[in-house]
């Protein structure tokens, strides 16, 4: 099995159930959510935070691994 690509970014914005509209380095913006493990911990994340993401092989959504 490959290894999902990790890429940076930033948080544009806040939604509600813990979704985030990130903007990457390529100014792309995409659609991420919480990892499992930040919500166990209840690691805040908040707008203008640097994150790093996991990107979904099949496209659209990233999972916020860890913020930087």
């Amino acid at each position: 099995m490959a290894e999902p690509e990790v890429v940076e970014g930033i948080v544009d914005e806040a939604l509600p159930n813990t979704l985030f509209r990130v903007k990457l380095n390529d100014d792309q913006n995409v659609l991420a959510y919480l990892a499992g493990k930040m919500r166990l911990h209840r690691i805040k994340v908040l707008v203008g935070d640097k994150v790093q993401l996991q990107l979904d092989p099949y496209g659209g959504r990233a999972r916020i691994i860890r913020r930087v």
